[in-house]
């Protein structure tokens, strides 16, 4: 009776986990991602996947936390056997290390996800806000500025320039771009990296105001930006905006190609899903597709998967908390540097602009925009800025993109 007994505690986690505390601290993480995905409701579609993945892989002997490969790829198999994983075939991999590690390594360190979720996105976005103000969009440009700050940052305490990279494009608040970009500049970092820039993107109602608040007067945010267009002596009407919303995801797709080719599979892929979307009934389908069934699945997937690179070997170590701290710190200083290109304009120019709209110049569509609305009516019941704001918003995703780009073409 004792032998049945011990060998159904040996069946158990319980062991683990009494020999090696830290697997609680993963889980009381996976509980919190998921308290902030279900009760507070922060990006839900993307928080749950993930945390669900960060407590799948922290159970002892269920096997499906990620094992990540070498700089040369190789790893190291339960047997004890170092294997190359780009030599192993397919199944191989499912059957020696599990189902997950199948799919980490078919769909995301081969980066074929990431730009299959920018062309859900591109689907999901109307440029038309961005066309009809497009001089707003230069504080999306703005706004990438925490990214190469962070990035300098970084270097001086001892990340690597790869590495440092990787932390600062967390500053774009675009979490397929950053994981597309460390998967091509430092994989080994791409759980923590991952957690920190979506984790960040969904804490977007929380550090917005805190960033705002900070910078901002009461004056300022109370700026009323129709009061302001109306100053403007003869105001500026599109004409032929379909045609412009067709030509514009082509014309943009070709000039990153000229000028930054390693930005092409997040642009190119975004401005395709925009595309067959503009278009209309003639593709209809496409869209369709683009939007619900392959985004869907492509986020889930995605979720899981970098929720499964969080063990706690990988996870709990000085090199995550560098992480953790530098990637709030990129997050803070891209709201702040569009804030602040915003301060510059209105020293300038006769009409005034309201920070919040600066303040959305980092990623995280709509939700950045919604949450700087909501700020701007706290001030004035009658100041919706929401429109304004989405402008400098959509022109934060293609400049974190093409930020991407360029720090991939350089530290490669």
């Amino acid at each position: 009776m004792e032998n049945l007994f011990q060998k159904i505690y040996e069946m158990t986690a319980f062991g683990s986990i009494i020999d090696k505390p830290q697997f609680l601290i993963m889980y009381a993480i996976a509980f919190i991602l998921l308290y902030l995905g279900i009760k507070k409701r922060y990006e839900p579609l993307l928080l749950v996947p993930i945390a669900f993945g960060v407590l799948l892989a922290n159970f002892p002997g269920g096997e499906m936390g990620i094992i990540q490969a070498d700089q040369d790829g190789n790893i190291m198999l339960g047997s004890g056997m170092m294997k190359n994983v780009w030599e192993m075939p397919l199944h191989d991999i499912a059957h020696e290390l599990g189902l997950m590690n199948f799919l980490y390594y078919m769909l995301i360190k081969t980066g074929f996800l990431p730009p299959i979720i920018f062309m859900g996105v591109g689907a999901l976005t109307d440029f038309g806000p961005m066309l009809r103000n497009l001089r707003l969009s230069i504080f999306g440009a703005a706004a990438q500025m925490g990214i190469f700050a962070v990035l300098l940052i970084a270097i001086l305490m001892g990340f690597t320039p790869k590495e440092a990279a990787a932390l600062g494009i967390i500053g774009g608040a675009d979490g397929p771009t950053a994981i597309f970009t460390t998967i091509k500049l430092a994989p080994h970092l791409l759980g923590p990296i991952a957690i920190a820039a979506y984790s960040y993107m969904a804490l977007v109602p929380v550090i917005i105001p805190l960033v705002v608040k900070l910078t901002c007067t009461k004056k300022e945010l109370s700026i009323n930006m129709k009061e302001e267009e109306r100053k403007a002596s003869k105001p500026v009407e599109m004409k032929n905006l379909r045609v412009l919303k067709i030509i514009f995801p082509i014309a943009v797709t070709t000039l990153v190609a000229i000028f930054v080719p390693t930005a092409v599979p997040l642009i190119g892929m975004l401005m395709f899903g925009n595309l067959i979307k503009e278009i209309g009934s003639d593709t209809s389908r496409l869209f369709d597709a683009a939007s619900n069934s392959i985004m869907n699945t492509a986020t889930i997937f995605l979720g899981l998967c970098v929720g499964a690179t969080m063990t706690c070997d990988s996870f709990l170590n000085w090199t995550t908390i560098g992480i953790v701290v530098g990637g709030f710190l990129a997050f803070a200083l891209s709201i702040a540097s569009g804030v602040g290109m915003v301060k510059i304009w209105n020293l300038l120019s006769k009409r005034k602009i309201n920070p919040l709209i600066g303040a959305t110049g980092l990623s995280a569509v709509p939700m950045a925009s919604r949450v700087a609305n909501e700020i701007a009516l706290k001030y004035d019941a009658k100041n919706h800025v929401l429109q304004y704001c989405m402008s400098s918003n959509i022109s934060g995703v293609i400049g974190s993109a093409v930020a991407a780009g360029i720090l991939i073409s350089f530290l490669s």
